[in-house]
């Protein structure tokens, strides 16, 4: 069985994960701050970590994503989901620190944004998949099939379309590269 971590598992932790939180009153087996401390796991301690709706949360994204990429094993995944920034849900959250669209993770991929490893972090992920999720007027008319179907069009969509077409979350599924 893999091992899985659920970091901000709220009162619905994923199946059969290790469920972490900063709050009591939900399904968490351990409680952490994700803005204080670093994660309680040992190095390389899990298969996958998943974050669904958490990185929009925090007041260091990057600390976060590195402290993902401690305690995953080398090859291992992270599944990061969080909405698209020109969905009205990443603004209306008063709690939302950040906003992201699914350019957001290039920032460690190996060779970055512009062709340059970033020098802020030392953490290389790899995007094994993305998936861009529409409201369902836009999925009736193929407009999500494009984004996730073809890079150009993702590309495309991104520069000149997201704030009339709006995408509602991203799904991004990374390998943890170390």
């Amino acid at each position: 069985m893999p091992r899985i971590l659920d970091l901000g598992c709220g009162p619905n932790k994923y199946p059969g994960a290790i469920g972490a939180d900063r709050l009591r009153q939900t399904s968490a087996d351990v409680l952490c701050d994700f803005d204080s401390t670093p994660l309680p796991f040992a190095n390389s301690s899990f298969d996958q970590v998943r974050a669904s709706h958490l990185i929009e949360h925090v007041s260091d994204p990057i600390r976060l994503i590195e402290e993902m990429h401690r305690v995953t094993r080398a090859g291992g995944t992270l599944v990061i989901i969080t909405p698209h920034c020109s969905d009205s849900s990443s603004y209306a959250d008063p709690t939302h620190r950040t906003h992201w669209n699914s350019f957001s993770m290039r920032y460690f991929y190996p060779g970055g944004i512009h062709g340059h490893d970033h020098w802020y972090t030392g953490v290389r992920l790899k995007e094994r998949r993305l998936r861009i999720r529409m409201l369902s007027l836009w999925r009736w008319l193929g407009f999500e099939f494009l984004v996730n179907h073809s890079k150009r069009f993702r590309r495309f969509w991104e520069y000149y379309l997201c704030f009339v077409v709006r995408g509602k979350w991203m799904e991004f599924e990374l390998e943890v590269v170390k």
